[in-house]
């Protein structure tokens, strides 16, 4: 577009350049404008990869801004490929947070790698509902196979069956409603939460430490958030046994009905794990449902050296893990593991006529969840283990925890920086201790944060332990290297000796 031409006459001026889009051809565009688009978006890509470091991880962008970029209604008549193209280039690209760039160290990292973007864009052409097993006869059967190579890559036992969800919260949820399903019966499914006035309270027990997406769950599946016991967690952060033991019977006590464990391993805020022998006796001797969030650190699994940490592993009724984050797959993409696929049918599966079909002995997807449409997600896994490899996924898991153990090792060597909390794999929690009020501290903890991202080459994130402000450093992504790292440790001594100054003055 000119720059002198407003964007709300775009569509007018598409179809005076171009008459020839204005077809009476109502079909699809032609091979070779999809060829030629196809060609271009490839080249943007690779373009992007390789100069990422080109761009701010996160953009100098106001909220609003890019909308007022944009024109305010449709166009009115279609637009070449191209121009749409410049405009993702000229507008979207720069002003995104850049989660694939080397200095993205914030959350967890992800990386959008090469065979996994060559997935997403041949599952994008193949446009599958794999709701059925009819309908999507390749992508059911390669999700079954791809689910079964990473149970492998994992050491899980044989009888776990995997199939995949768009994210670790949907794996939580669909557990949490199998665990309700197996505690109750098929009354919750006739009669819901409410409809069983003999129903005493529901209980659900996950530690301090757990992810949010526990809470939405006991929101959304009506057991309630008074009925979800976070326990306590010890001073590596993992679930204290005795606090859970003695909630629960407080809880039996009361008349109420302990249901469902959630384990983390791999907490968000520091990635420890919680004691799963310990959790899985209970969760036997008490008839409870285990479920284990695994999203971030259950990949290091496929790391011999690092199983031993997930001891306890195969006594859980379900697993969650995202190959999305650590597995170097593009989002979305969430493995869930259960040990009785036939009790997840009875939870969910409901088969109106237009979906009866004659085929004997298939999975149907559809019936494993709340969800009927299904992408094909399969597809970008099953590339991305095989282009890489087991043993290429395994070195890259373990340089990322070199990287991390080396910086927490200087934050251990440098004054006036503290480490919060052991660092099991790849994330590192540490803090500024200037001779402050706790509270100051936070505050100054905050400012460092905020001035180190402002420079816009790394960016790191925050959370709380024990109520105090921490910083957080992960390393994830495939491009980040030794001088990533390097670079981080001198913004965060600049950043850390000028805001020092400051306090001197």
């Amino acid at each position: 577009m000119h720059k002198d031409q407003p964007d709300q006459t775009r569509s007018q001026a598409a179809s005076r350049d171009c008459p020839e889009l204005v077809s009476h051809h109502l079909g699809d565009i032609s091979t070779a404008e999809l060829r030629a688009a196809l060609h271009r978006a490839a080249d943007l890509v690779a373009d992007y990869l390789e100069g990422i470091e080109g761009y701010r991880v996160l953009p100098r962008i106001v909220p609003g801004e890019l909308r007022r970029q944009l024109p305010s209604s449709p166009p009115e008549n279609p637009e070449p490929m191209d121009r749409i193209l410049e405009d993702y280039h000229r507008l979207i690209e720069p002003n995104t947070t850049h989660w694939n760039h080397p200095g993205f160290m914030a959350y967890f990292a992800v990386t959008g790698s090469g065979p996994g973007i060559v997935g997403e864009l041949l599952s994008a052409a193949l446009n599958v509902n794999a709701m059925l097993w009819r309908t999507g006869p390749a992508p059911t059967e390669l999700e079954e196979h791809a689910c079964d190579w990473l149970r492998q890559m994992l050491g899980l036992p044989a009888q776990f069956r995997g199939h995949i969800n768009d994210t670790a919260s949907i794996g939580s949820l669909l557990s949490l409603a199998a665990a309700r399903h197996r505690a109750v019966g098929l009354d919750i499914r006739r009669k819901g939460m409410t409809g069983r006035s003999d129903l005493p309270p529901l209980t659900i027990y996950c530690s301090d430490q757990a992810h949010s997406s526990i809470d939405k769950a006991a929101v959304a599946l009506g057991f309630g958030l008074d009925q979800l016991r976070r326990i306590q967690t010890d001073e590596a952060f993992r679930m204290r046994i005795d606090a859970l033991e003695a909630a629960i019977a407080a809880d039996k006590s009361a008349g109420r009905r302990p249901v469902a464990i959630v384990a983390t391993v791999g907490t968000t805020s520091t990635t420890s794990v919680d004691p799963l022998p310990q959790i899985s006796a209970i969760a036997r001797r008490e008839s409870m449902w285990l479920h284990v969030d695994g999203a971030y650190a259950l990949a290091a699994g496929i790391c011999p050296e690092f199983r031993a940490r997930f001891e306890g592993l195969d006594g859980a009724d379900s697993i969650v893990t995202n190959p999305h984050k650590w597995l170097f797959v593009p989002v979305d993409c969430s493995v869930l593991f259960v040990r009785d696929p036939d009790l997840f049918r009875q939870a969910f599966s409901i088969v109106p006529d237009y979906l009866t079909t004659s085929e004997q002995g298939v999975t149907n997807l559809m019936d494993y969840g709340v969800q009927l449409g299904r992408r094909f997600r399969a597809l970008k896994l099953w590339m991305v283990i095989r282009r890489f490899g087991v043993r290429g996924l395994q070195e890259r898991i373990r340089r990322h925890c070199r990287l991390a153990q080396h910086f927490a090792a200087w934050v251990e060597s440098q004054p006036g920086l503290e480490l919060v909390a052991p660092v099991p794999f790849s994330t590192v929690c540490f803090r500024a201790v200037p001779q402050l009020p706790p509270e100051q501290q936070d505050e100054f903890n905050q400012r460092l944060v905020e001035e180190v991202n402002a420079d816009g080459s790394i960016f790191i994130s925050h959370t709380r332990l024990r109520g105090r402000y921490v910083l957080r450093l992960t390393v994830g992504n495939l491009r980040t290297t030794a001088q990533h790292l390097e670079h981080a440790r001198q913004l965060i001594t600049r950043a850390h000796q000028r805001l020092l100054g400051e306090i001197e003055r």
